[in-house]
């Protein structure tokens, strides 16, 4: 480990590089999902207006990102860890950009979500290795902070893409908005040149292609299941995917290089549970500006610029929070502030439970914010007890994970908005006739986020005393 720590300290001090550069081009590659997925929020009427599709059709806009995202994250990690890092995440810059240029000859809602998936490659690539990047350049004392930052790049694209998307969606058309993220990308790909060559270090471990396989299989029969949850089909799947699952874990731990790790989360509490908690966290939140700018547009009338507007509270306030509890979490243990922000993210998810066609908007500002402070506070010091628990050979695994418990925690989280949908809304598109149902979804959506975030709390706290028993 000594020697692990004195390379690490060369390599920042090194001339030939700069790691406040490498540090921004990575965390400028990471705000292009969020800006993306927050911005198409607000197009989503406009996209169900020129294709003529229902509300559970629409979720797949976002939807199909995730499941291509989902299923690639483990393998875009482990082929980071053995095939190099920075080429890795490059080329998934390269596709993320390919699949936003493709979107804009979209001609169909069909073509939409291919172009999407291809999207969710690119971005499986991307998020699989940039946390890896990030922990390998910093030392531990530095690292919360650097996390920090990445982080906030998360929240900036969650901050911009409403206001943007609004505004792009209003004035230019929905399309607009990939135009807009192909042009983001282009510094990150002008400066590929300036990562030093040991971030993109390679082991040259065989690739695990039965773990591929199952897993694909796996994670696609568990999200398609899980929309079509209200079916004898559905059920089908989902009772597919547990067998799928069980079979994947065993292949895994038979494996000498798995894309699960299998060992790492068996023997390291501290990594287990706090994937755990982020899995639940953004089971519980991501579908928060989805049901807030429909709600706003269909049951408030809002333009999508002025929902766009008034969504930006939470972003910004995690835009604000994160740096700062990042760098408390590198003076004490990560997991008391990551269990904070849960209980204070409970608190306004609670609150959203409550929505009715005359709250205030006073009161959806208020839990807004409240929910931002409880994101900001927990994102980045969990990720920093995950990437701090491992060894710098596992970094990409590690990252992977993150990624992937964010990523499944969102398909999740939509996929349960849109089995909620299903039950009390049916396959029909939302129109002032059942604008009764549709609020009365989005309550018992909030109910639901409410009550996992409360599960949530339980296994990081169950964390942090498996940290201080190790401590």
């Amino acid at each position: 480990m000594r020697s692990g720590r004195r390379r690490r300290t060369d390599q920042s001090t090194a001339p030939s590089y700069s790691r406040r550069l490498i540090l921004i081009l990575v965390t400028a590659a990471t705000f292009l999902n969020p800006f993306t997925g927050s911005a198409i929020n607000l197009a989503l009427p406009a996209i169900g207006s020129e294709f003529t599709v229902d509300a559970a059709t629409l979720a797949w806009v976002s939807s199909s990102y995730l499941l291509a995202s989902v299923i690639f994250l483990l393998p875009a990690g482990r082929l980071g860890d053995s095939r190099g890092r920075v080429w890795v995440f490059l080329l998934g810059t390269v596709i993320y950009t390919a699949g936003s240029l493709l979107t804009l000859l979209t001609a169909s809602i069909e073509m939409l979500l291919v172009f999407r998936f291809l999207q969710g490659i690119g971005g499986a690539m991307i998020f699989a290795n940039s946390v890896a990047l990030i922990t390998h350049l910093y030392p531990p004392g530095e690292r919360g902070y650097a996390i920090g930052i990445n982080v906030t790049a998360v929240y900036a694209g969650l901050s911009l893409g409403p206001f943007l998307g609004g505004l792009l969606t209003q004035f230019f058309g929905w399309r607009s908005i990939f135009l807009v993220t192909a042009v983001l990308a282009i510094p990150v790909l002008l400066y590929a040149g300036k990562f030093p060559a040991f971030l993109n270090e390679r082991h040259h471990d065989r690739f695990d292609v039965p773990g591929l396989l199952l897993s694909s299989v796996f994670l696609f029969c568990f999200f398609v299941g899980l929309t079509l949850a209200t079916t004898t089909a559905g059920l089908l799947l989902l009772a597919v995917s547990l067998v799928l699952g069980i079979a994947f874990y065993l292949v895994e731990k038979r494996q000498p290089s798995p894309l699960l790790p299998v060992t790492i989360i068996e023997e390291n509490r501290v990594f287990a549970f706090s994937n755990a908690a982020a899995l639940i966290n953004y089971s519980a939140t991501f579908a928060v500006a989805f049901l807030l700018s429909l709600y706003l547009q269909y049951i408030r009338g809002f333009e999508p610029a002025a929902a766009g507007t008034l969504l930006l509270i939470q972003p910004i306030v995690q835009v604000f929070v994160a740096p700062i509890s990042g760098r408390l979490s590198d003076r004490i243990l990560p997991g008391y502030v990551a269990s904070a922000g849960l209980a204070v993210s409970a608190v306004g998810l609670f609150g959203f439970s409550l929505l009715t066609a005359e709250t205030p908007l006073e009161a959806i500002a208020a839990l807004l914010l409240i929910v931002g402070i409880g994101l900001g506070l927990f994102s980045s010091p969990n990720t920093n007890a995950i990437m701090s628990s491992v060894e710098p050979r596992s970094y990409g695994s590690a990252s992977a994970m993150v990624a992937a418990m964010r990523s499944l925690g969102m398909m999740v989280s939509m996929g349960t908005v849109m089995v909620i949908f299903a039950v009390i809304m049916g396959a029909t598109t939302v129109s002032p006739a059942i604008f009764p149902e549709f609020l009365v979804s989005v309550q018992v959506s909030f109910t639901v986020f409410f009550l996992l975030t409360v599960l949530g709390i339980f296994f990081s706290l169950k964390r942090n005393r498996t940290a201080a028993t190790e401590a």
